[in-house]
């Protein structure tokens, strides 16, 4: 898929100015960002259901974990853990700042 920016600075004139703002993804983000309030409304699935946003990163955080540990992991997706090994399953998950601890898996 191909499209160009759509810069909506006639009806948003703060795209002009506001601080670390992508002007060039700003009109798809509140699309994505009314979509979301329409359905907390309506209760259907957002276009950008979380599920599916966990689904892709997911992925790719066991992909490179895959190529940090150098084999196959296998994924269970009810416990959230590599199945059998305890090496890639202490890669998805990093330290946290004091005093705040990870909760260990069940």
């Amino acid at each position: 898929m191909h499209g160009d920016a759509v810069l909506e600075f006639e009806k948003y004139p703060q795209d002009k100015t506001e601080k670390d703002l992508e002007r060039h993804v700003a009109s798809a983000v509140r699309g994505h960002i009314t979509n979301f309030l329409d359905c907390i409304e309506s209760r259907p699935k957002p276009v950008a259901d979380i599920e599916q946003g966990h689904i892709s990163s997911a992925s790719c955080i066991l992909a490179n974990i895959a190529l940090d540990v150098g084999r196959t992991l296998e994924w269970d997706p009810e416990t959230h853990i590599v199945k059998s090994d305890a090496e890639a399953n202490k890669l998805l998950r990093r330290p946290y700042r004091a005093p705040w601890k990870h909760p260990e898996p069940i």
